[in-house]
């Protein structure tokens, strides 16, 4: 893939320098499969190699950020008030960006314990299917008409403004929907992390962009092939552990048969996810401070960094 001018280029070995002072990870194997997706991989290496030095560049842009809210209060003749740092998390279905997202905020917790670090995902503004059916575009899920932008735009707003106890819709992978009623709840947190594939899209019908809440954004990168086999991974996954729950999304595929249930989840890749990645989730790349690109068995060979 080609990526765009405006991008610094690291290597493994070349990324790893970065690693700033902010003392060590302390993670664990344990933590690590808490936080790492059904079929991603992480290493403790990765965790020493890629995300101490992105957490160190997050430090930097969160002391950036802090200094011009405390310049911005003396123009303004106020106290500096509390407003969240709030990082993107972009990339393409089954790429990891959940896997990144999670653990972040486990080592950014550990670098500032004193702060509270919250990461919710915009699975949450999806429309309930009930809705995408009365529309005609359950074929549609995850493309931009699928996503109430208004609602999670309010959010984002709401965030911003430090209002205490703000609710975001609970979305199921195992009922393939949102979950009538149940929420997770975002309160005033010092760091939030948002992670989804719209989060640096610039829906048209909207004077207010997700990504103008940023103050960091993150692009989680791979081939299309590689991510389509890291998706067909997950049916897999998915599949062998759904076939004793009746009231699970994938059990009528687990039940079923395999090579069937297979070539079901081939097509859906192909119209549905490849198709969003292509026309929607991709042009996004550019706009993103950080590319973390990804090769086989999600090993993050290369990070690009923008230069402006």
């Amino acid at each position: 893939m080609d990526y765009d001018k405006t991008y610094y280029m690291f290597d493994r070995q070349q990324w790893r320098q970065f690693h700033g002072k902010l003392g060590d990870n302390h993670i664990t194997q344990q933590e690590l499969a808490q936080v790492k997706a059904l079929n991603d991989k992480l290493s403790l290496e990765d965790v020493s190699v890629i995300y101490a030095p992105l957490r160190h560049l997050i430090h930097i842009f969160l002391n950036q950020f802090q200094r011009q809210q405390g310049a911005l209060a003396d123009f303004l003749n106020r106290s500096t008030e509390h407003v969240p740092f709030i990082i993107g998390i972009a990339g393409s279905v089954a790429v990891g960006k959940s896997t990144t997202a999670r653990l972040l905020q486990l080592m950014l917790s550990r670098a500032y314990p004193n702060y509270k670090v919250q990461q919710i995902t915009t699975d949450g503004f999806l429309y309930p299917n009930r809705v995408l059916s009365e529309r005609h575009i359950m074929d549609r899920k995850g493309f931009p008409e699928s996503y109430d932008m208004e609602a999670l735009i309010n959010f984002m707003d709401a965030v911003k403004d430090n209002l205490p106890k703000v609710k975001v819709p609970r979305y199921s992978h195992q009922v393939y929907d949102i979950v009538p009623g149940e929420y997770d709840i975002v309160d005033q947190p010092d760091i939030l992390i948002v992670e989804g594939i719209n989060v640096l899209q610039l829906p048209s019908n909207a004077p207010v962009f997700v990504s103008d809440f940023f103050d960091f954004s993150i692009y989680v990168d791979a081939d299309p092939d590689l991510i389509e086999q890291w998706y067909l991974e997950r049916f897999g996954v998915l599949l062998d552990t759904a076939f004793t729950d009746p009231n699970d999304y994938y059990y009528q595929y687990a039940i079923g048969d395999r090579e069937d249930a297979f070539a079901m989840a081939k097509d859906v890749w192909r119209k549905v996810n490849l198709t969003n990645l292509k026309e929607f989730i991709l042009p996004t790349r550019s706009r993103a401070d950080v590319i973390l690109h990804k090769t086989k068995h999600h090993l993050i060979d290369k990070v690009y960094l923008r230069k402006f």
